[in-house]
């Protein structure tokens, strides 16, 4: 308690007061303490005079102090007599400041002459000491008034006694100063706290930040009755340097974004940003900042005496003391409230650093509230934006499925009108035939003539039958991922001239002139791909021009090569293609006009198909067209990766790999289906997998297989039954037959030789062994 009074000297403000005043203002402390949690601490005179030996001039010397994270507050006192009466006076002083708190608590640790409990709270002081909390802080400055006011304005009829009255009018008679100037200070707290109440009433009515911060810095302008009141925000982070790898180059930047000036005379500092000349870079003061800080300067010509830079910057934007106080959103540093007085120096008070904390506090919560609310607005904006992409997906998606359901009408009906016509040939022919050639009974016969005609009609029928048959069947595995190239050395101008012979005698039929311009050197004819499927691109991309040229009309094939790249182009002066309507021309089951079917066969798979088998090539296609003057499509095919073994076949030789041709597989078993579909196809075969045996029969007539590959039991018919209807027709007794038998059942396997069965095989499958018994019954010219 050495000194007391000398640290009392530093507050300011001190009054005089009676020590009732005193003892009920410490009593209010104490009940405080009882409210604010367990972490407080709260200690008086009384209790340090319990515990430590004070001499009596000390005891005159009188204290309460109570410190929490919530609320602080100190009050100091030291008794005194006033001439003319004999009542106790004290001489008192209240503080809530964060640093004169800690300061005293300092030294008063410093005082005591051993560790004690009331030591190590002293020393925890400087810790657990934060700004006071606003609703804490009205709250006792409202009991403070009602203290003050019982004490010093008596109130006649509420119990007082006349000696109370009269004593009470001496009082005020006898410290005039006091009441005028604790009038003052009563009126400044309530208009604060009015002020308050009306920034919090605003927050919580508006949503719109730039209203209620420009509101508030107006009316806290007027409140301090500073010079200048604005707003600093942070809100850019700049890199400095031209290097990224350089951390140090970046710099947190803002802006002036709020200003409220008292005179127009006033320098205007509003969107002002700050430079990097003279600011002086002070990192820890930032993070003080961060935990709210608050920075006054009472004088910038003492505070910044060794800045000569920065004093002269100051005095150029007519600053000579301000008040910083930070506003802190959510544990970030969001700006700086900052009051500025612009041409005396100014003490500020706790009460001023206080109101301006607590404005700065309901400010943070206002921009956290709009930051809230405007992610919340892009959330709803991001959501209407999903919802309606979402629902142009699906509308998109309707319009697709309505143009395939209208695209799969089209074909179908396309698909029944191209198999009918040469069915309805096929058939009345025929029957024409039986009837008019077998019918001793009828006079007239048809002559040889007519009845090669007719069987020249049924030929083409059929070829054209099974033409549609072989699209729709080369389609469906590769779009079904099971199509494997089967790559060798191609003589590009032998396939060309091959494709030419293959077409030119629909193109003379049609009378179109059909021309191939090979523009390839000799020594790079040979390239690598599949060769069956090469040929299938040019022959539907010849016929295909053939068909859409009228007579008197030319249909090209060129052929080149770019590097390693293959390029053929077919360019007809056929009848064109509408510009709107080339992105359909390689859609399944899409033809471009419904006019077309009256004058043109085909179901539309040509190009799809096409398209399909370039793209296998892992190349391109293109199309150029001009309405009533030609097409042109360019196909773009890079050369296909060769294996060891068919490195070694060269152009004109035998070819030694797998033979090639269709394959039917009756199975039921999926597991087993799979495995010899893959096998198979991989070694360049064409699989059909059927799954009812009942009707493989029938399917097997139209297929003409080269082998067939049937499970000995099957759901409905036994595989042994379906070998004997296979041997009992003349169309499909020369096609190889292979069982595959459970091995339960593979000491019978003698059975099947003798219903006709090629070979047998017994599960589980061992595939090289099947891929063996496939080639060498293909590769024999008769059956067994």
């Amino acid at each position: 308690m050495k000194n007391m009074q000398s640290f009392s000297t530093l507050l300011t403000q001190c009054r005089i007061l009676c020590l009732t005043t005193f003892t009920r203002l410490s009593a209010l402390l104490q009940q405080i303490y009882h409210t604010v949690g367990n972490e407080a601490i709260f200690i008086t005179d009384d209790l340090l005079y319990s515990v430590e030996s004070i001499d009596d001039n000390s005891k005159q010397e009188r204290f309460a102090m109570l410190v929490s994270e919530r609320f602080s507050a100190l009050l100091l006192g030291e008794l005194i007599q006033i001439e003319g009466t004999d009542d106790d006076r004290i001489s008192m002083n209240l503080t809530f400041s964060p640093e004169a708190i800690a300061t005293f608590s300092n030294q008063l640790a410093k005082q005591l002459n051993y560790q004690s409990l009331i030591k190590n709270n002293l020393e925890r002081i400087p810790r657990i000491i934060r700004p006071n909390d606003a609703i804490f802080q009205s709250e006792f400055t409202l009991a403070l008034i009602e203290i003050i006011s019982h004490d010093f304005y008596p109130i006649s009829g509420q119990g007082r006694g006349e000696d109370d009255a009269i004593i009470g009018t001496v009082y005020a008679c006898k410290l005039p100063s006091f009441c005028k100037s604790l009038e003052t200070v009563l009126r400044q707290q309530i208009e604060q706290e009015r002020l308050i109440d009306r920034v919090v009433t605003q927050i919580r009515q508006s949503l719109e930040l730039s209203v209620i911060l420009s509101t508030a810095v107006e009316q806290v302008r007027q409140f301090l009755r500073t010079d200048r009141l604005l707003i600093y925000q942070f809100n850019i982070e700049e890199k400095l340097g031209t290097n990224p790898k350089n951390n140090a180059g970046i710099k947190k930047k803002g802006c002036v974004t709020y200003e409220v000036r008292a005179t127009e005379e006033i320098a205007p500092l509003l969107h002002y940003s700050e430079g990097t000349d003279c600011f002086v870079d002070v990192p820890s003061l930032e993070e003080k900042y961060s935990i709210g800080l608050t920075r006054d300067v009472e004088d910038i010509e003492i505070a910044y005496a060794d800045s000569a830079c920065f004093l002269e910057f100051l005095r150029r934007i007519q600053v000579r003391a301000k008040l910083i106080v930070p506003i802190v959103v959510k544990n970030r540093l969001w700006g700086l409230l900052i009051a500025h007085q612009c041409y005396h120096p100014r003490q500020w008070l706790d009460s001023e650093k206080t109101f301006l904390e607590a404005i700065a506090e309901h400010l943070a919560i206002a921009i956290y509230q709009a930051q809230l609310y405007a992610q919340l607005k892009r959330q709803k904006q991001n959501l209407e934006q999903r919802v309606s992409d979402r629902t142009a997906e699906l509308h998109d998606a309707l319009m697709s499925a309505q143009a395939a359901n209208r695209a799969k009408s089209e074909f179908l009906a396309g698909i029944s009108h191209e198999l009918r016509t040469p069915l309805t040939c096929v058939i009345g022919m025929s029957a024409t035939l039986l009837r008019l050639s077998f019918d001793r009974h009828r006079t007239k016969q048809l002559s040889v003539e007519k009845q090669k005609s007719y069987l020249q009609t049924i030929h083409d029928s059929g070829k054209h039958l099974l033409e549609l048959i072989d699209d729709l069947l080369d389609l469906s595995v590769v779009e079904a991922g099971k199509a494997v190239l089967s790559v060798s050395i191609v003589s590009l101008s032998r396939l060309a001239y091959q494709c030419r012979q293959i077409i030119k005698q629909k193109a003379d039929i049609n009378g179109v002139k059909l021309d191939v311009e090979m523009q390839v050197d000799p020594k790079r004819d040979r390239f690598t791909a599949d060769k069956r499927r090469l040929q299938q691109i040019l022959l539907n991309l010849l016929s295909n021009a053939v068909k859409f040229t009228p007579a008197g009309g030319q249909v090209i094939l060129r052929v080149w090569v770019e590097e390693n790249t293959a390029i053929f182009q077919v360019e007809d002066t056929g009848i064109g293609i509408q510009e709107e309507q080339r992105s359909l021309l390689f859609e399944k089951f899409r033809q471009l006009d419904t006019s077309y079917h009256r004058n043109y066969e085909g179901m539309g798979l040509g190009l799809a198909l096409t398209k399909q088998l370039v793209e296998l090539h892992s190349g391109i296609i293109e199309v150029e067209s001009t309405v009533d003057v030609g097409s042109v499509f360019t196909v773009r095919l890079p050369a296909q990766p060769l294996t060891l073994n068919e490195g070694k076949h060269e152009v004109g030789q035998k070819n030694a790999v797998t033979p090639q041709g269709r394959v039917v597989l009756i199975e039921d078993d999926e597991e087993s289906a799979w495995t010899i579909c893959d096998l198979l196809t991989a070694a360049g075969y064409q699989v059909v997998w059927l799954v009812e045996g009942t009707t493989a029969v029938m399917q097997i007539k139209i297929l003409r297989p080269l082998v067939v590959i049937a499970a000995a039991q099957l759901p409905g018919i036994a595989g042994s039954e379906i070998v004997r209807v296979l041997r009992s027709e003349p169309t499909t007794k020369q096609i190889k037959i292979i069982l595959l038998a459970d091995s339960a059942i593979a000491r019978d396997a003698f059975k099947s030789r003798e219903a006709g069965a090629n070979d047998y095989l017994a599960k589980p499958l061992q595939p090289e062994r099947l891929l063996h018994k496939i080639n060498s019954l293909i590769a024999r010219q008769t059956p067994e």
